[in-house]
């Protein structure tokens, strides 16, 4: 093998090397909205109801009875309102009382992926029938 082709031998190697080292550097993919855990919603999120008016909080955590779902609080000023929640395969249903004992509203959403972003968007729906439904998104960490 002559010098020439040791030379180009070995910078090939070295080059393909190179290349390979840089893959275990990518960035995760982003999850497709029916690969969204649970997990990824605790902490405090901002939800828009109506599109209009101030913003609500919605804080959620582990359930501390019921592995794999979540428990939490609904907020806006000094409007609090315990909360359950389950998302399964992008479906989110969250179940809202106002006196602790009685549901009094039910959400129900789906969770929408672009550019790994993510908000889950669908309807608040009261348990008495009075009122009509009312739009919501809720907006993730990289959206707020």
């Amino acid at each position: 093998m002559s010098t020439l082709q040791l030379r180009l031998w070995a910078i090939t190697g070295m080059a393909a090397l190179f290349a390979l080292s840089g893959c275990t550097n990518l960035p995760p993919a982003c999850p497709a909205s029916a690969d969204v855990q649970p997990e990824q919603l605790h902490g405090i999120w901002k939800v828009q109801l109506d599109g209009t008016g101030p913003d609500w909080f919605l804080q959620l955590g582990p359930h501390p009875e019921h592995r794999g779902s979540l428990r939490g609080e609904l907020s806006k000023g000094t409007q609090r309102y315990p909360v359950v929640a389950d998302l399964e395969k992008g479906e989110f249903t969250l179940e809202e009382s106002h006196d602790g004992r009685r549901i009094a509203a039910t959400w129900l959403g789906e969770v929408q992926v672009r550019h790994c972003n993510w908000t889950i968007t669908g309807e608040r729906q009261w348990g008495d029938a009075t009122r009509p439904p009312q739009p919501f998104v809720i907006l993730s960490n990289s959206s707020r």
